[in-house]
C-alpha cells in the first residue's frame, strides 16, 4: 500500500444537510480535497448538500460524467465509456492521494447502496488507505417523510432496481411485504407496469427528493411519468399502519387533491381536549430553535402560522399545516383553539421569541373567551431578532435596554413618539422592530429625528438585516447618518445609549453607568 493521503466516501444522506452525520460533517471540513460526480451542466447534488460543511481554501475536484444518456461513439459501447471514466476519475483521485493529501468523495445516501463512490473504492483499495463513511440511505429518509414504517417483526424488505425487466419486477414484488425500487427517470413506466401486474400499484408510493424542499410524495398511480426525475423512488411500505392518514404533497410542499389522497376522511371532533402551544422558531434557521421547541413541534398535530415560517419546519406526512397571512393574527389564534378544542395537539410558530411582538398575546388574549375556558395554552421562549443582531455585533445591549416597534398598524403613532422620546430620556439603548415595510417609508427618518432631540449624532446604530439568513448583513452608523432608504422590512435597529462605544467594529454598552 502506498503510504500517502487518505480517501473517505462520505454518505450525505438523501438531502437534507442535517441529515450529514457528525463523522462525515468532520471529515467534510477537515478534507484537503472535495471530490464529488457531477453531469455536464456542473452542478452537483452531492456539493450542495455539503456546502455547510466545507472551508475555505479546500481544493474542488469535480468528476464529470461524460455521458448522460446510455448511447455513446466510444468503442465498448456505454458501459466502455462508463468504465473509461471511473479509471481516469481514480487516477485524478490517486493523484491527490500519492501527493499526501486527504481526499471526501461526497456520496448522496450511502456510499455502498447504489452509489458512484464504490467505484473509486474498488480501483484504490489496496493503494492508499480508503474508508466508507455510511450515510442515511433515501429508502429511509423516503419512509421518514412518508411516515410509515419499512417492515415489522419478520416482514421482508426487498431493494430492487428500476432497471430490471418489468416482468422479473413483478414477480419479486409479488413475493415480498415490503419494497423499495430505485433508478427510476426513464424506467418509470416498466416499474408502474410492474406493480400493476403484481397487484400491488394501489398500495405504492412514488417519493421525488426525500428530506429536500423540493420533495414531493404521491400515490405512485397517480404520477406523471414525463415529471419523474431520477433521484426519486417507489416504496411499498409495510401493510402496518397501512390505513392511517398520509399528508402527501407536490414539490412546493402544496398537499394533492382529496382524490390522490385517496379520500382519507378528516377526523372526527373527539370529546377529549388537546392544547396549543405557542413556540418561537428563534430568528433564522434551525440553529437557533431551542431543543424544547423542536419537541413541541414534533408532537404537533396540527402546525398553525404565518407562511413563510410554516415553510421553515420540515413536512411531516402525519402533520397539518395550516399556513395565513401576517395580518390576521386574531383569526389564526382562534383557528388554533378551535383545533385545540376539537382534540388536536397545536402548535402556533412565531418567528423570533412568541411572547416579543408575536402571537404569544395573541393567543392569549383570544383564549380567554368562555368557549375556550377548557383549553390549556402554553408558551415556549424564543431567541428574539433583536439577541441575533447584538450577538453579531458585540454587546450593544449590555446595560437597561427597551424594546420598541415603529409600526403604527395596532397604535397610533402619536403613542410611538412618546415613547421614543421617553426611552431616549431616559438615556435607554433601543431595540427598534418592524422600522419599515412596503406602505411603512418615512418612519425610520421621524424616529431618528425624535432621536436626535436627546442623544448625539455620533451615536451607534445598528442595521441588521435578515440575520441568520442567506442575505446576512450587518452595519453600523452614526445616528445622524441614518438614512431612511438603507432600512427595509427584514431589517431591525439597534439604537446605543450615550455610553455605547463602537470600537474596531465592535458595538457595546458598558455595565458600569457614569454616576
Amino acid at each position: 500500500m502506498e503510504q500517502a493521503g487518505r480517501l473517505f466516501g462520505v454518505g450525505l444522506g438523501p438531502g437534507d444537510p442535517e441529515l450529514v452525520t457528525v463523522k462525515a460533517a468532520r471529515l467534510i471540513g477537515e478534507a484537503d480535497v472535495i471530490a464529488y460526480h457531477s453531469a455536464r451542466h456542473g452542478r452537483s447534488i452531492a456539493r450542495s448538500v455539503a456546502a455547510p460543511y466545507l472551508r475555505d481554501g479546500q481544493v474542488e475536484e469535480p468528476l464529470v460524467y461524460p455521458v448522460t444518456t446510455e448511447t455513446t461513439d466510444h468503442p465498448g459501447g456505454y458501459q466502455g465509456a462508463i468504465d473509461e471514466f471511473y479509471a481516469d476519475a481514480a487516477e485524478r483521485l490517486a493523484a491527490h492521494l500519492a501527493a499526501g493529501r486527504t481526499v471526501a468523495l461526497l456520496c448522496e445516501g450511502d456510499p455502498f447502496f447504489y452509489g458512484s463512490y464504490m467505484h473509486m473504492h474498488k480501483r484504490l483499495v489496496g493503494r492508499f488507505e480508503v474508508a466508507a463513511i455510511p450515510g442515511v440511505t433515501s429508502v429511509s429518509g423516503a419512509a421518514a417523510m412518508l411516515g410509515r414504517p419499512l417492515a415489522e417483526r419478520d416482514e421482508v424488505l426487498t431493494v430492487l432496481p428500476g432497471t430490471l425487466d418489468p416482468d422479473v419486477l413483478a414477480e419479486k414484488l409479488a413475493g415480498t411485504d415490503a419494497a423499495a425500487v430505485m433508478k427510476l427517470g426513464r424506467t418509470f413506466d416498466g416499474v408502474k407496469a410492474a406493480f400493476e401486474k403484481a397487484g400491488r400499484l394501489d398500495e405504492a408510493y412514488f417519493v421525488e427528493r426525500a428530506t429536500t424542499d423540493r420533495q414531493r410524495l404521491l400515490p405512485l398511480g397517480e404520477v406523471d411519468p414525463a415529471s419523474v426525475p431520477y433521484f426519486s423512488l417507489a416504496l411499498l411500505p409495510s401493510p402496518v399502519n397501512a390505513d392511517s392518514p398520509l399528508n402527501l404533497t407536490d414539490a412546493s410542499g402544496v398537499p394533492v387533491s382529496a382524490a390522490a389522497q385517496r379520500e382519507t376522511p378528516e377526523p372526527a371532533p373527539t370529546a377529549s381536549t388537546g392544547e396549543v402551544v405557542v413556540v418561537g422558531l428563534g430568528p433564522a434557521g434551525p440553529q437557533w430553535t431551542t431543543p424544547e421547541a423542536h419537541t413541541a413541534v414534533a408532537a404537533a398535530d396540527d402546525l398553525v402560522g404565518y407562511g413563510p415560517y410554516l415553510d421553515r419546519l420540515p413536512t411531516n406526512p402525519r402533520q397539518r399545516k395550516h399556513a395565513s397571512d401576517n395580518r390576521v393574527e386574531a383569526e389564526r389564534a382562534e383557528f388554533a383553539l378551535d383545533l385545540a378544542r376539537r382534540g388536536s395537539r397545536v402548535v402556533v410558530v412565531s418567528s423570533g421569541d412568541p411572547g416579543v411582538f408575536a402571537m404569544a398575546s395573541a393567543v392569549l388574549e383570544v383564549a380567554t373567551e368562555e368557549r375556550f375556558a377548557e383549553v390549556p395554552v402554553r408558551v415556549l421562549p424564543g431567541l428574539t431578532a433583536a439577541q441575533a443582531v447584538a450577538s453579531r455585533i458585540g454587546a450593544p445591549l449590555g446595560h437597561d435596554y427597551c424594546v420598541l416597534s415603529l409600526s403604527d398598524r395596532l397604535k397610533p403613532w402619536e403613542v410611538i413618539v412618546e415613547r421614543l422620546a421617553a426611552a431616549a430620556k431616559a438615556d435607554l439603548a433601543m431595540a427598534i422592530y418592524n422600522p419599515a415595510s412596503r406602505s411603512r417609508t418615512w418612519q425610520v427618518g421621524a424616529a431618528r429625528d425624535v432621536l436626535l432631540e436627546h442623544r448625539s449624532p455620533e451615536t451607534p446604530v445598528v442595521i441588521g438585516r435578515d440575520v441568520g439568513g442567506p442575505q446576512e448583513s450587518v452595519r453600523v452608523v452614526p445616528l445622524g447618518e441614518l438614512d431612511p432608504s438603507d432600512v427595509d422590512m427584514r431589517c431591525l435597529l439597534l439604537i446605543g445609549s450615550s455610553t455605547t462605544r463602537s470600537v474596531g467594529g465592535t458595538v457595546f454598552t458598558p455595565r458600569r453607568y457614569p454616576a
